[in-house]
């Protein structure tokens, strides 16, 4: 994420989230969000601030978060 919080290639493991979740606001900026499937289960989301150059993390947990299921 530190030094490559947009993948050249996105992979199962490290995706830019689609749909509603593609984008996020952080300090009134609209960013993209991304997610890195750290373990089975486990997730980090952030967003990506491409003006400050900062990744913002929204979400860290060991479960699957619901929001990302595919219905």
């Amino acid at each position: 994420m530190r030094t490559a919080p947009r993948p050249a290639t996105e992979t199962p493991r490290h995706h830019r989230l689609k749909g509603g979740l593609a984008h996020g606001t952080h300090r009134g900026q609209t960013c993209e969000q991304w997610q890195i499937e750290v373990t089975g289960g486990g997730r980090i989301r952030y967003l990506l601030d491409t003006v400050r150059e900062t990744c913002w993390i929204t979400s860290a947990g060991t479960g699957h978060p619901r929001a990302t299921d595919r219905r």
